[in-house]
């Protein structure tokens, strides 16, 4: 087993309600999201239907929506929402310290 890596991905200031930036780790892309309650998310950082950039996308509530087809998924649980995806994104434990947030991988 593994130890847990926690990476800091952005400060907490970085991000409006309702919105969403892009992260890059080594050779990976993260989508960081902050919903309309103030709460932090991460997600793999490309749609599973077309391999686009989520942090280009429309965050609405606890929904990001695909930028290129307009499919939606459940930030919370990257539940695959609307058509045309259907297959879920990955999404990555989130913790909030002393104004930074940092996603686990």
């Amino acid at each position: 087993m593994s130890a847990e890596t926690w990476i800091e991905a952005c400060g907490t200031d970085d991000i409006e309600e309702e919105d969403v930036i892009r992260f890059d780790h080594g050779d990976r892309t993260f989508a960081i999201y902050r919903t309309d309650k103030g709460d932090f998310y991460a997600s793999d950082g490309y749609c599973t239907h077309e391999k686009f950039h989520l942090s280009n996308g429309l965050v609405m509530g606890s929904v990001i929506e695909c930028p290129k087809h307009n499919g939606r998924f459940d930030i919370p649980t990257g539940a695959a929402k609307r058509a045309p995806v259907c297959v879920d994104l990955a999404t990555y434990p989130v913790k909030v310290e002393n104004g930074k947030v940092f996603i686990r991988i």
